[in-house]
């Protein structure tokens, strides 16, 4: 007897038709291959051909494992299971090692001290020639103060008497990468007269003296070099008297003397004819 498969229930469900039980199995029939499951009833017939199909006791135990909820085949020992990753869980990002900041010691950061030289002259009045050297590049710094006497500590007042034996001098700190002591040798020689003796312009006194004061024999030859080189080029009408002697010991001047031009807003201590004072002591 043919049963329409619309009466019969979803995949092995079971229907009373006509005191019948009906399933949905999938076993293909024979006649209407494209039908790959059938409905049968207990009889085995198609339920699209009537075709009788498999016995009764077949078709209900076909039917009746249908129905049996499937139970899971734990895998085996050699299956490894790996848990569904979910779309954006940071389990799924590729990871990244963060980059390390570059580290800077202390040392890194400050700069590297100058290595510096020293060179110490006797031109008159240092309040100029201080102020003259400072605008030299490759020049550190300059103080003024009293080399070449006997005196230990002294003070201006003592240097003016002219009973100390200091002179007047510049103390100058250079970078020898940026300036080389030469070219400080040949500023000195331009910045004052050299054939004037024991004195500068108005300025009496062997503090007043031209001299240089070397601190190492390289710093002795380069300044008789110089000196003598200016000799033999006639640039002076009369001799050089500069001293060139080995560097004592520099007291540094009092503080009012340092820098003493810039602090008053001038560039040089010449003055005008009707103002220069006749003496050193005439100065503040």
């Amino acid at each position: 007897m043919k049963i329409s498969s619309t009466l019969l229930g979803l995949a092995g469900a079971t229907t009373i038709l006509g005191g019948l039980v009906a399933y949905r199995v999938a076993v293909p029939c024979s006649s209407c291959p494209i039908t790959m499951g059938i409905n049968a009833v207990f009889g085995g017939e198609c339920a699209e051909c009537a075709t009788p199909k498999i016995d009764q006791a077949t078709v209900v135990s076909v039917a009746l494992d249908e129905t049996k909820p499937a139970t899971p085949t734990p895998p085996s020992s050699e299956e490894k299971t790996t848990p569904a990753k979910v779309p954006g869980d940071s389990k799924d990002m590729p990871t990244s090692t963060p980059a390390t900041p570059a580290t800077t010691t202390p040392e890194a950061t400050q700069p590297k001290p100058v290595k510096t030289e020293s060179a110490m002259f006797g031109a008159g009045c240092f309040w100029g020639v201080e102020a003259t050297f400072r605008k030299v590049p490759g020049v550190v710094d300059a103080a003024v103060g009293y080399s070449g006497g006997k005196t230990k500590n002294p003070t201006y007042k003592d240097v003016c008497t002219d009973t100390t034996g200091h002179a007047e001098v510049i103390k100058v700190e250079f970078d020898p990468a940026k300036v080389t002591y030469a070219k400080l040798v040949e500023t000195f020689f331009k910045l004052h007269d050299p054939t004037q003796l024991n004195r500068q312009g108005p300025d009496y006194g062997s503090q007043y003296r031209s001299a240089i004061f070397f601190y190492s024999p390289e710093q002795e030859k380069a300044a008789r070099e110089i000196k003598e080189r200016l000799e033999k080029s006639g640039k002076f009408k009369r001799p050089i008297v500069t001293q060139v002697e080995k560097a004592a010991e520099f007291y540094r001047a009092e503080e009012y003397h340092q820098q003493y031009l810039f602090k008053r807003g001038m560039d040089s201590c010449h003055l005008p004819a009707e103002e220069e004072p006749a003496t050193k002591d005439a100065k503040p």
